[in-house]
């Protein structure tokens, strides 16, 4: 959520911004319900005033023995006709509340202005891309044959874009989890979680999710639970409602869950394999802190990121995404692709982005400064550390070999109790 103060100071770069996002949002309707609230806001205050003044003259006027019925009407007037425009004011913040819900979140001046994923600007490569003597095979190919990857028992037990793995798969993708929150909590600093997989509509309104991303989502019409994209909705939400101390900032949480997205990616794309599911698993990080480092800590925790596809020996690149491509809660973002061997380029497999104070904002998520008596805002972090599916198949197809096997790396091998080859389902 963006300050309402600042909006209605800048209407001309909100425009901008908007359009440099790439956002069809009611502006104007915005503004005249701030204008009408503040206008309805100062008729209240108005007649508030003159009642006050009404029943000091009642007072006067009982006192000297006159007869204050004429104006004890005219106060009862006021007062209904200032329930009235109280109830207009409720009506009209709570228009104004949807409309603020539903804007997009300013990008940071660094970001580059563009349209869409082609405008992204690559920031740096990583590795070496590896070298084949032999026509390397998709991850289904690959998973398949080795029995670790059942996608006809997916589409029979839950329908299209779901997948079930089998033996050296599931148990691959259980050493990757382990491994990578091992990582992040014994060297990064991170503290885990483990939070509820289904959350309630404040919940999802605190990151983002809601209004705007409703039909992406899995909900339980129930119990208005709704089930997570990500752990980052748990995790940021931690401190809803809350007001922190500086000196317990920065924050670093993260967790292992299972994600659900109704809305898998671009119609059409993806369709064979893994790459695009409807529940995929996750390792997340969040960063709660201050305003002055919150750019320090984006660079930091993307680099926490990176250091997964490091250790894995993974190839990749980072990319800062553009105006137009990034997400709805961001001011900045960095994602970083790895290098798929079977589609000859690289694939997102995480997003870093700091939202600034736009998501505590929505959740009212603040701190006191030190040697001060007011509060701040923090801002918010979050970032895929990683994506476990997309994890799993890149390292399926850039360390498989040319009998069909799988070579496991060296980081993982204890995870694996030893394994060093996937050759068969076991």
């Amino acid at each position: 959520m963006l300050d309402i103060k600042w909006i209605r100071e800048n209407p001309d770069e909100v425009r901008k911004m908007l359009e440099n996002r790439g956002y069809d949002y009611p502006l104007d309707e915005l503004l005249r319900l701030d204008g009408l609230r503040r206008q309805k806001l100062i008729e209240v205050e108005n007649l508030k005033a003159k009642r006050n003044e009404g029943s000091k003259e009642v007072a006067r006027l009982k006192s000297k023995g006159e007869d204050p019925s004429q104006l004890m009407e005219e106060i009862r007037s006021i007062n209904e006709t200032i329930k009235a425009l109280d109830q207009e004011v409720q009506e009209i913040e709570g228009k104004l509340r949807d409309l603020l819900l539903q804007i997009p979140n300013r990008p940071h001046e660094s970001v580059p202005v563009g349209k869409s994923e082609e405008d992204n600007v690559v920031i740096r490569h990583v590795g070496n891309l590896p070298e084949f003597d032999f026509e390397p095979k998709p991850h289904w190919e690959l998973g398949e044959s080795l029995g670790i990857m059942d996608f006809e028992a997916g589409i029979k037990l839950a329908g299209s874009r779901f997948t079930v793995l089998r033996g050296y798969g599931s148990r691959m993708a259980r050493a990757l989890i382990n491994f990578m929150l091992d990582l992040h909590t014994r060297e990064h600093g991170y503290l885990e979680f483990e939070p509820p997989f289904l959350v309630n509509s404040k919940t999802m309104e605190g990151t983002g999710q809601l209004p705007k991303f409703a039909n992406d989502l899995y909900h339980c019409d129930s119990d208005d639970l709704w089930l997570i994209p990500t752990a980052e909705v748990p995790l940021t939400n931690m401190h809803a409602e809350e007001i922190l101390e500086e000196d317990v900032l920065p924050l670093y949480y993260t967790a292992y869950t299972p994600c659900f997205r109704r809305e898998a990616g671009s119609h059409g794309r993806d369709v064979r394999g893994m790459l695009r599911q409807h529940q995929f698993d996750k390792v997340e990080l969040v960063k709660i802190c201050t305003p002055e480092s919150s750019y320090d800590e984006l660079e930091k925790l993307t680099r926490n990121a990176e250091e997964v596809l490091k250790r894995l020996g993974l190839p990749y690149r980072v990319v800062c995404l553009c105006t137009g491509d990034m997400g709805f809660a961001a001011s900045k973002t960095y994602d970083i692709e790895v290098w798929l061997p079977s589609q000859n380029t690289y694939r997102e497999i995480s997003s870093c982005s700091n939202c600034e104070d736009f998501q505590a904002r929505r959740m009212n998520t603040r701190y006191k400064p030190r040697g001060t008596k007011g509060t701040r805002f923090v801002h918010t972090l979050n970032g895929s550390g990683i994506a476990v599916g997309r994890c799993l198949i890149a390292v399926m197809e850039n360390y498989q070999q040319k009998d069909g096997s799988i070579r496991i790396p060296d980081v993982l091998v204890p995870y694996m109790n030893g394994l060093t080859e996937i050759r068969s389902f076991r």
